[in-house]
This record gives structure tokens, C-alpha cells and sequence, in this order.
């Protein structure tokens, strides 16, 4: 890489880091650190190609997904299964949104890797179908179905964001 290709890199990182990092909170349950992580591989991955990649954001978070469903997969092999409660919560005042954003986040690190990789892919990313079937390499019918049961096994976890995940419907 040279001056100004390393110039761009850093323009980038610098820039975008800050959406990436949300991105891999989301992948990642709400993990920091595994956040961090990911986000850190993505980047020294991008590194590497910079020259040959066209859309370097785009990039970036398809790594970021096939490294989380990698981890993910390790993780399973190894039998390592992480589990958040969620936090008690008070009567909803004007904090409401915040308590729903740490709700979600408990939420979010209940579901298996797979579920809240297609939720995030999803609803977040805002991403349709073929394309989060094409980031994660499975099919269509097993994002819908994922996504199906995902959404369900979030209104049971946490059933005070029902009325945001009708949206989502």
C-alpha cells in the first residue's frame, strides 16, 4: 500500500469505524469486546485488499458477517454458549427509549449467532432476503424461517418490545 492508498485506509477507518462498531455490537449480542474484535479483523482484512476492493464499506461488513457466523461456529463446536439476562425494568418513563435499547440489547443476546445475525442483517441493515442469504451463504427459505423464528423468540424474551416488532412483521 502505498502513501496514498494508506491515506484513503486511514480516511475510511476513521470515517466509518464508528457505524462498523455499531454493526458488531449488534452482531456480536452487545459484547465490547467481541465487538472490537470484529470489527479490528474486518479492518486488518480490508487492509490487505484495499487496492481491489470498489466498495470498501460493503466489504467491511461482509467480513464482518462471515467472521461472526465463523466465531459463531467454533464457539458451537466447542459447546460455549453464552447467555444474558435481562435486566429488571422500571415503569416506563422518559428513559423509555433507553430502556428499550438495553431491552433489545439483552434481547439480542439470547438468540443464537445465526438469529441475530439475520436480524440484524434484516432489520437493522435493512438489507432484503437474497442479499442477507448471500452475506451469510444460506438460502433465501432459511432467512425467512430464521427471521420468522427469531422474531418470535424475541417477543418471548422480551415482551415489552412486542409493539416495535409488529413493525418489523
Amino acid at each position: 500500500m502505498d502513501a496514498a492508498d494508506e491515506q484513503r485506509f486511514r480516511e475510511f477507518v476513521s470515517a466509518r469505524s464508528p457505524a462498523l462498531m455499531r454493526l458488531g455490537f449488534l452482531l456480536t449480542g452487545g459484547d465490547q469486546h467481541a465487538a472490537e474484535d470484529l470489527v479490528q479483523t474486518a479492518l486488518a482484512k480490508l487492509a490487505s485488499r484495499w487496492r481491489r476492493v470498489e466498495t470498501p464499506e460493503a466489504y467491511a461488513k461482509q467480513i464482518m458477517y462471515r467472521q461472526q457466523i465463523s466465531w459463531w461456529r467454533a464457539s458451537t463446536r466447542r459447546g460455549e454458549v453464552v447467555q444474558a439476562t435481562p435486566p429488571e425494568l422500571a415503569d416506563r418513563d422518559a428513559n423509555h427509549q433507553s430502556e428499550l435499547r438495553m431491552v433489545l440489547r439483552t434481547a439480542l443476546a439470547r438468540l443464537t449467532a445465526r438469529q441475530r445475525a439475520v436480524v440484524v442483517l434484516r432489520y437493522f441493515e435493512d438489507l432484503p432476503e437474497q442479499e442477507v442469504a448471500r452475506a451469510l451463504g444460506c438460502s433465501v427459505g432459511t432467512v425467512r424461517s430464521t427471521a420468522h423464528r427469531s422474531l418470535a423468540r424475541l417477543r418471548e424474551i422480551a415482551p415489552e418490545l412486542a409493539q416495535e416488532l409488529e413493525v418489523a412483521k
